[in-house]
């Protein structure tokens, strides 16, 4: 028989929307959204860094970084966060949750600010301590994926658990829009300021020194957000389900949830003393229990976050052809380097604002109605449909008069990746496994996701290639094509659809039910009065 809920737990289950619940959710938020703005931010400085540092004299076309080093400078990141979230996912779960929360922001806001002040003048120097504190940003921006998913779906009720937890995550297009603005702003006042001819006019000249300034804005001004919720997040209480399920501590969840939920909440002292009792040990991580329980549910969460983030990575790919291809952005020597910097802000913020952004909301919107699994199997399955409608008739694309028609195919894959599998993979794991592994399993599930995020932005980039080594980017061997690069894509989606069905349904319950943890302290009670 399924114990009854501990009435902590059961007065967040049910509680109705509160201000709390938006307060939490722009708290938790505002990780994601420095890490979307990271992220963004990056590939509109590389392009300006390898004007800056790795200009040819006498070259036809800019200076642009050599493969390794743009490998470095985007990859280094990736290996950071990966790395902070297995590492913090765990501490999520030893510590609690609000201790270990202070430590990856202020880590972020550090490595924000440190990594415009990369310091030295040669390319070398330069590009060596911006990896350096990209791969720290990273990793405290890791430990922002479990903490803030776990803390969200803790705090929730169980109606509308999915929605606040997708809205944690849409900060992200928030991050991504205001990375964009705020480069056109930064790049259009220099530009203002500092006019410059084009490339192909005045090879040197088309770079201003005052650029050096620009990227390092850029970067630095991701720290504020995140600074500015820090207060806040060193005021929010522990999660009464990490006090009560696994601090053991009835008393205190209840007062803390008492506050916040602001109802008197009766502690129940008596539950703790027979749970005192209990001498039975609850079962650890890859246990064998924990494996027959929840074996395959992590095997899914992790198969489909690393699936769905080779293909949502390797769209970077595609971005610079498609908006060369429609005309957004000229050829690289007919503009000056502010130029580039706001023509390429201009176009990523114009695909985020159409396709990416509402693509979240609509998560946001739907998650609670329709489900977490149709959601994810409906994103899967149109991301496969849109791929290799993009790759068969590849050639056909490529014509001048069917650039519109390949811009809207390539928005709606991306569009049905936000509603769909790039949400939900991050809400799902927080809600269906205990809460002493919660933190764990998400971090290793987001780790996964990291882990395809490494093969969709550095294979591809060497896969998507021309298989005719002349035509090659400089630097890179000869590859697969871009075709066969969407068809092997398409191929990973279809998988997706497959390793979907190993996720279960968690819609409208409560987080114990999912995890099975009221059965497992039943369980444990039976047993121990089986031995008196």
């Amino acid at each position: 028989m399924a114990k009854e809920q501990i009435q902590v737990l059961n007065a967040l289950d049910v509680a109705k929307t509160q201000w709390y619940h938006f307060t939490a959710i722009i708290i938790a938020g505002m990780g994601f959204f420095t890490d979307a703005y990271d992220l963004f931010c990056i590939s509109l400085v590389t392009k300006l860094l390898g004007r800056i540092y790795y200009h040819v004299d006498g070259a036809a076309k800019p200076g642009t970084l050599p493969p390794n080093v743009s490998a470095a400078v985007n990859g280094v990141a990736f290996c950071g966060t990966l790395s902070g979230q297995l590492f913090f996912g765990w501490l999520g779960d030893k510590l609690g949750r609000k201790k270990v929360y202070g430590m990856t922001l202020m880590l972020m806001v550090i490595c924000s600010v440190a990594s415009g002040l990369s310091f030295g003048h040669s390319p070398k120097s330069v590009m060596a301590t911006l990896c350096f504190f990209r791969f720290w940003l990273g990793f405290g921006i890791g430990g922002d994926y479990p903490l803030s998913a776990t803390i969200m779906s803790e705090y929730s009720n169980k109606k509308t658990r999915g929605a606040f937890i997708a809205a944690v995550f849409a900060m992200q297009g928030f991050g991504i829009i205001a990375g964009g603005i705020f480069a056109i702003i930064v790049s259009s006042a220099f530009k203002a300021r500092f006019d410059s001819p084009s490339y192909e006019v005045d090879p040197v000249g088309s770079t201003v020194p005052q650029a050096d300034y620009v990227w390092r804005i850029i970067l630095m001004v991701g720290a504020l957000p995140a600074a500015m919720t820090y207060y806040w997040r060193m005021k929010m209480p522990e999660t009464a389900r990490y006090t009560a399920l696994v601090a053991k501590d009835m008393k205190r969840a209840a007062a803390d949830m008492s506050k916040v939920l602001q109802k008197e909440i009766q502690a129940e002292p008596e539950k703790v003393e027979s749970e005192g009792r209990d001498k039975a040990k609850p079962y650890g991580l890859f246990s064998k229990e924990f494996l027959s329980r929840h074996g395959l549910h992590l095997l899914g969460t992790t198969t489909t976050w690393f699936l769905l983030d080779i293909a949502f990575y390797s769209q970077n790919l595609f971005q610079k052809d498609i908006f060369s291809a429609i005309g957004w952005i000229p050829p690289a020597k007919t503009m000056s380097a502010l130029e580039e910097v706001y023509r390429i802000a201009r176009a990523q913020t114009l695909i985020a604002l159409c396709s990416t952004v509402p693509g979240y909301w609509f998560t946001v919107a739907f998650i609670d109605i329709i489900g977490r699994f149709a959601i994810q199997l409906m994103g899967f399955f149109f991301m496969t449909v849109f791929m290799f409608a993009l790759a068969i008739p590849y050639n056909h694309w490529t014509h001048k008069d069917n650039r519109i028609g390949f811009v809207v195919m390539y928005s709606l894959t991306f569009f049905f990746a936000n509603f769909g599998p790039n949400a939900t993979t991050f809400v799902v794991p927080a809600e269906i496994f205990p809460a002493r592994f919660r933190s764990t399993c998400h971090g290793i599930s987001s780790a996964s996701g990291k882990l395809g995020a490494i093969v969709g932005a550095f294979g591809f980039l060497y896969l998507a290639q021309n298989q005719d080594k002349s035509k090659t980017d400089a630097g890179y061997p000869a590859g697969i094509g871009v075709r066969n690069a969407l068809l092997v894509l398409g191929g990973v989606n279809l998988l997706g659809v497959l390793f979907t069905f190993l996720v279960p349904e968690a819609k409208g319950k409560s987080l114990e039910e999912m995890s099975g943890e009221n059965d497992e302290e039943a369980g444990v009670e039976s047993e121990s009065q089986a031995a008196q």
